[in-house]
């Protein structure tokens, strides 16, 4: 186990590379097992989520080659592999096994996924989508049992925007016979993505990014070399950082156009923001000026950014109020900066954040992977120095963090725990 230290009030000036996009990595990889031929996906993130699930497809006969930034899935020998738990248990994203080996397979055993607890988080809608298209689903022992004589396409109407019913639903479609509708689907980049990485395989998709998509199956699909979009998610929260420990940071490569609506309310906020091409530069001149926040489905304020913006508005002078519409127990993180010193009531799906107050480093958990986030840009806010425990939620969504942000000027490193630190953990 380890954590990580941050001394704090060092602002961040230079310039920073993008990792390639989490949410895009942990699709794109389970797609693989559609094709007949080795896919190559490149510009894929450094960290833990990838790992596991290589070793997920590993485990069900596909051979994985890692390179630099890059790995190349072989699922030619591939087979209906159940995997109930182990590995399936350490990240959500492992719910697109099931839409990916249904779609190849016509058959699934997969563990109920894990990942970050953020309240209820069915999985309702991609099995309405899977039992439209011809498959019989039984929960048995906490394992999602998928089974169908063949996929049929159908017309498919989402009760909730999910990117990832959207997504587990085109990999069960793209191959099934006739034509699929996946209507009220979700529209973000990651969707676009996955579309893009499909129709490279052979698939026919038509209007990813809006919110009917139209599927024409095809009986094979082969493999391809694709590069996954910038993490948006990513940038955004150097974004954050930047604003919060104040400074000059310029952050490369991005899709200016996914990063709008936290654009918009960072330069509402008082930040100096430009975009170039590729480019986003984040500039604090100034106080910082209250902000209200309601996360919504993309094109709106994403609900990943919530936590880390909650840590840039306690330096704001003034009442802000974030309402998050997606997950209303994503509030965990404000437990831990209130140890710091900030002002912050949640009640339900809101919280209130009085400013500014002056934080102070301490020893805080990371209860997720963008409450991790949000700790980080108060470690670096904060006078003294912070501690965080509990990085491995920070582990699976952001490469090289260390290194990034002491290229920046920051001052952070990583150490073990020591064995009474460890106890203390376990036994909290």
């Amino acid at each position: 186990m380890e954590k990580l230290i941050i001394e704090g009030g060092h602002p961040l000036e230079g310039e920073i590379a993008v990792s390639g996009a989490k949410n895009s990595a942990v699709a794109l990889i389970p797609a693989a097992v559609l094709a007949s031929s080795p896919v190559t996906i490149e510009n894929l993130p450094d960290i833990s989520d990838v790992e596991i699930l290589a070793d997920l497809l590993e485990e069900a006969g596909a051979v994985t080659t890692a390179g630099e930034g890059e790995l190349t899935v072989d699922p030619g020998e591939m087979f209906a592999m159940p995997l109930p738990n182990g590995k399936v248990k350490k990240l959500r994203a492992s719910y697109y096994m099931m839409g990916a080996m249904l779609g190849r397979f016509k058959k699934a055993v997969i563990g109920l996924p894990g990942g970050c607890s953020l309240g209820p988080r069915p999985i309702d809608q991609h099995i309405k989508g899977f039992q439209a298209l011809g498959a019989k689903v039984t929960n048995e022992q906490g394992a999602i049992y998928l089974q169908a004589e063949k996929l049929t396409g159908a017309r498919i109407y989402l009760d909730v925007v999910s990117v990832g019913a959207t997504i587990n639903i085109m990999f069960a479609a793209v191959m099934a016979e006739g034509k699929t509708v996946i209507e009220n689907a979700a529209k973000e980049p990651e969707i676009i993505d996955a579309a893009t990485l499909l129709s490279n395989m052979g698939a026919d998709i038509k209007g990813a990014g809006t919110n009917v998509i139209r599927i024409e199956g095809v009986e094979k699909l082969h493999g391809c070399r694709h590069a996954i979009i910038p993490d948006r998610i990513e940038a955004g929260s150097y974004m954050i950082f930047a604003g919060a420990a104040g400074g000059d940071v310029t952050i490369r490569p991005v899709i200016p156009l996914h990063l709008e609506s936290l654009s918009s309310k960072l330069r509402e906020a008082g930040l100096q923001v430009d975009t170039g091409d590729e480019s986003v530069r984040v500039r604090r001149g100034g106080p910082l000026r209250p902000v209200d926040i309601k996360t919504l489905v993309y094109p709106g304020f994403a609900t990943d950014l919530q936590q880390p913006i909650t840590t840039l508005l306690t330096q704001a002078e003034g009442t802000s109020m974030i309402t998050d519409t997606i997950y209303h127990a994503r509030f965990k993180h404000t437990d831990e900066l209130r140890r710091m010193g900030a002002d912050i009531k949640v009640d339900g799906r809101s919280a209130m954040v009085n400013g500014p107050t002056v934080l102070q480093g301490a020893r805080v958990r990371a209860t997720d992977l963008r409450a991790g986030a949000a700790l980080v840009a108060a470690g670096l806010t904060a006078s003294g120095t912070t501690e965080i425990t509990d990085i491995y939620h920070i582990d699976r969504g952001y490469a090289a963090l260390e290194e990034k942000i002491t290229s920046l000027g920051g001052v952070i490193r990583r150490e073990p725990l020591t064995e009474e630190e460890a106890a203390e953990i376990e036994n909290a």
